[in-house]
């Protein structure tokens, strides 16, 4: 099963100053939906945010410890206008 802060370190090894928000979404910690937010995401396109993301977390990929993972990538000036308009 792959916790929360095993997941959140991998993201944060590739991307430093990333902040991460996960939820499972079956309790059995192979399913996350995740809110990443980082300025090296900046100038990125949605699929490039995606594969710098999937990068990080190449290894619990080729293991399956991670079978699906849903998730928003956002640098902070995008996640600041979010959560204004909320």
């Amino acid at each position: 099963m792959l916790s929360p802060q095993t997941l959140t370190q991998l993201i944060q090894n590739h991307l430093t100053d990333a902040q991460v928000e996960l939820q499972d979404l079956t309790g059995g910690g192979d399913h996350w939906q995740a809110v990443i937010v980082s300025a090296m995401f900046a100038g990125k396109s949605q699929v490039q945010r995606h594969q710098m993301v999937y990068k990080a977390l190449q290894s619990v990929l080729q293991s399956n410890e991670l079978h699906a993972l849903t998730m928003k990538t956002l640098t902070p000036e995008e996640w600041g206008q979010m959560v204004q308009k909320s």
